[in-house]
């Protein structure tokens, strides 16, 4: 990397920004939505749905049984016409995808 050009250099900015914002994205969306949700007077966490979605399956109550990275060459390469896509229950949230949001539940009880 001996000759750089401005260019070279702007891009590797511009990527470097591009990266952090993606990166930073979902903070920054859960602040401002917590903030919405504090000045209308909901509940920060789940707006007053009193549930939070599971964040290991995502709300779906499903995983796949191999993990989410899973693949496995031979399977992909014999696979039939229709797509099997393997899935076990969650066993974070016994399958129901989600939880009852603790805010709200602290709230009520006392």
């Amino acid at each position: 990397m001996e000759h750089i050009t401005a260019s070279e250099v702007a891009g590797f900015g511009v990527g470097t920004l591009l990266l952090c914002a993606t990166i930073a994205a979902p903070k920054v969306d859960a602040f401002i939505s917590a903030s919405q949700r504090s000045s209308l007077g909901l509940c920060k966490r789940c707006g007053d749905l009193r549930m939070i979605a599971c964040s290991r399956c995502r709300g779906t109550g499903l995983i796949k049984a191999n993990g989410p990275f899973s693949f496995n060459l031979i399977d992909n390469l014999y696979q039939s016409e229709e797509i099997k896509v393997k899935s076990v229950g969650c066993t974070k949230c016994q399958a129901m995808g989600h939880f009852s949001c603790p805010d709200c539940s602290n709230t009520s009880t006392s």
